[in-house]
């Protein structure tokens, strides 16, 4: 694989900004910290710029931390293949039997897979955060040895009826056209306020999602990652088959991803741990930055006290 370094951060002793050829697709990436490699996943249309830098901070004094854009956002590639409208995919007219999208999760998670082997990581453990964490699931199950444990934030397991978007959020959804780039943060505001808990910061939301669209800004490729949800299938039977210590976290006012989503996914990972937070939405919340990197912390430290992984 061909790995070449694209820009260099401020700081070269804290962070390394890079990009890296797999798969077929340029994968811009972050590394920060030092420790056991810890890969984080970010959810639809986010960059990896939209982890808040004091949780990656903190994290990255127990980590190594890597974070990177998904195809189709931020630095990354972007597909050529035309969008499917926003009014298809909230109608659900997009299925797996109808419809050849130009690739699925099941492609993001070998993009998340082959990151880490450019890197001479075998395994990593793996945090995911909304389409995140469905990513994070698919290398769980489909990659025991390259899991060394998973943490699935504000996800669901694919199947249709468990954590759907509430009526409310979906007829929000359906009556915004596709803003511009001068409207595109007033609206992401607007999203954020309807899916956010009641600890959501509109202020720091407001200033990370600046940041994030002065970086870069592809609302077509929302439009096909949400295409790769849509058309990727049901991961609960697979779940069944992960291995990793697993922890799943949701917050009880998320209602983008319902918290039966968080439900469903730990009912069907064996031996998972579930933590709901209250006064948590669709969002991450500085409020709970202790105890959730304590939480992915504590189940890293299972991966360590647990007998090896199958080959």
């Amino acid at each position: 694989m061909q790995q070449c370094v694209s820009t260099l951060s401020l700081s070269l002793i804290r962070s390394l900004v890079a990009q890296v050829q797999v798969n077929g697709v340029d994968i811009e990436y972050e590394i920060s910290g030092s420790g056991e490699p810890l890969l984080l996943i970010m959810g639809l249309g986010g960059q990896l710029t939209d982890w808040p830098q004091e949780f990656v901070d903190r994290l990255a004094q127990h980590f190594q931390v890597i974070r990177y854009d998904n195809r189709d956002s931020g630095l990354s590639s972007y597909s050529t293949v035309p969008a499917p409208t926003r009014w298809e995919l909230i109608k659900g007219n997009l299925k797996p039997s109808s419809i050849e999208p130009p690739y699925r999760l099941r492609d993001m998670a070998d993009d998340a897979l082959g990151l880490l082997y450019a890197l001479d990581l075998d395994d990593a453990h793996i945090v995911g955060i909304s389409m995140g964490g469905m990513i994070a699931q698919l290398i769980a199950a489909g990659a025991p040895t390259s899991t060394r444990s998973l943490c699935s934030i504000m996800s669901n397991t694919g199947d249709r009826r468990a954590g759907r978007p509430t009526p409310g959020v979906v007829a929000s959804i359906a009556r915004r056209g596709q803003p511009d780039r001068s409207e595109a943060l007033d609206v992401t505001i607007e999203l954020f306020r309807l899916v956010g808990g009641r600890d959501w910061d509109e202020h720091e939301q407001r200033v990370r999602s600046a940041a994030s669209l002065d970086r870069a800004y592809n609302p077509a490729g929302v439009l096909r990652q949400s295409q790769a949800i849509a058309a990727s299938p049901d991961r609960t039977q697979a779940l069944r088959q992960v291995t990793a210590p697993t922890l799943v976290v949701h917050g009880l006012e998320d209602t983008l991803v319902r918290p039966s989503g968080g439900v469903a996914t730990a009912a069907a990972i064996p031996e998972s741990r579930l933590i709901m937070f209250p006064r948590m939405g669709h969002d991450l919340p500085r409020s709970r930055d202790h105890e959730l990197i304590t939480a992915i912390r504590t189940n890293a430290a299972r991966a360590n006290a647990a007998p090896s992984r199958p080959s």
